[in-house]
C-alpha cells in the first residue's frame, strides 16, 4: 500500500508541475478581468443616476399608465444603482475580458494565428455591443409593450425598481453573450474542443434549442419569438462559416 503510494507521488508531482503554469496564467488573466470590471464599474457608478434614467426609459415609454418606478425596501435603490454600475462595468470591460480570454488560449496556437488577436478582440467586442444594442433597442421595448398591454385603468402597474433593472440586466447580458456565439464556436474549433463537422451535425437540434430559448425570453409571444430566434440561429450559421474560413487558412500552412 505504502509502496504504491510512493510510486504514485512522482506521477502526481509531474502532473501538478505540468498544469501549474496554466493555472498561474489563468489566475493572472482572471485577476486582470476582475480589475478591469471593478475599474469600469467605478466609472459607471459616477454616472449611475444617468444610466438608471436611461434604462428606465423603455419602460416609461411602454405604457402611458407607468409614470415612475417604486421601491419598497430602504436599501433597494442603493443596491439597484450598484447593479446598474456593475452592468455598465461588465459591458465597458468586455474588450479587456475578450482579449484576456483569447490571450490565455493563444499560446497553443501558431504564430500566424496569434497575430489576429487584435482583430478577434475587435470583432468579438462589436458582436457583444451589437447584442446589447439589439436587446435594449429592439427586444426590450417589444417585450415591455407586450407586458404593459395587460395594464388598464382598473389594473394599475407598479413596477419595482430592483426587479425591473434585474430584468433589464438579464436581457442585455443574455443577448450580448448570445451574439458571441460565432466567436465561441471559432475558439472551440481552434482548441479542438468541438469541430466544424459537429456544429454542422447539430443544426437541427440547435434550431430547436434556439426556438425554445427565444420562446422563454419573450414570455411566449410568437412574433417576438420569431424576431429573436432568427438572428440567434443566424449567429450559429455565422459561426459555422467562420470556422470554415479559419480551416481554409489552416490547410495551406499544413503543407
Amino acid at each position: 500500500m505504502n509502496l504504491n503510494l510512493q510510486q504514485g507521488l512522482p506521477v502526481l508531482e509531474k502532473s501538478l508541475a505540468f498544469f501549474r503554469p496554466h493555472h498561474l496564467e489563468l489566475r493572472k488573466r482572471t485577476i486582470r478581468i476582475i480589475l478591469s470590471i471593478a475599474l469600469c464599474s467605478g466609472i459607471c457608478w459616477i454616472f449611475s443616476e444617468q444610466l438608471a434614467k436611461a434604462c428606465a426609459g423603455p419602460l416609461l415609454n411602454a405604457s402611458p399608465l407607468v409614470h415612475r418606478l417604486v421601491y419598497t425596501s430602504l436599501p433597494e435603490a442603493f443596491i439597484t444603482y450598484l447593479k446598474v454600475a456593475l452592468l455598465g462595468g461588465i459591458v465597458l470591460s468586455m474588450p479587456m475580458t475578450i482579449y484576456q480570454l483569447w490571450a490565455f488560449i493563444s499560446p497553443g496556437l501558431k504564430e500566424s494565428e496569434k497575430k489576429i488577436t487584435i482583430l478577434i478582440t475587435l470583432q468579438s467586442t462589436l458582436l457583444f455591443a451589437a447584442g446589447t444594442l439589439f436587446a435594449f433597442f429592439v427586444v426590450l421595448p417589444m417585450l415591455l409593450h407586450y407586458f404593459m398591454s395587460y395594464a388598464s385603468e382598473g389594473l394599475q402597474p407598479l413596477p419595482k425598481l430592483g426587479e425591473y433593472f434585474s430584468f433589464v440586466a438579464r436581457m442585455v447580458l443574455t443577448c450580448g453573450i448570445a451574439f458571441e456565439i460565432p466567436f465561441l464556436m471559432v475558439m472551440a474549433d481552434r482548441t479542438a474542443l468541438f469541430s466544424m463537422a459537429s456544429f454542422q451535425k447539430a443544426r437541427l437540434s440547435m434550431s430547436g434549442v434556439v426556438l425554445f430559448l427565444a420562446f422563454l425570453l419573450t414570455a411566449g409571444d410568437f412574433m417576438a419569438t420569431a424576431l429573436l430566434a432568427l438572428p440567434l440561429y443566424g449567429l450559429f450559421e455565422a459561426g459555422i462559416f467562420a470556422c470554415r474560413v479559419f480551416n481554409r487558412k489552416k490547410k495551406p500552412a499544413a503543407h
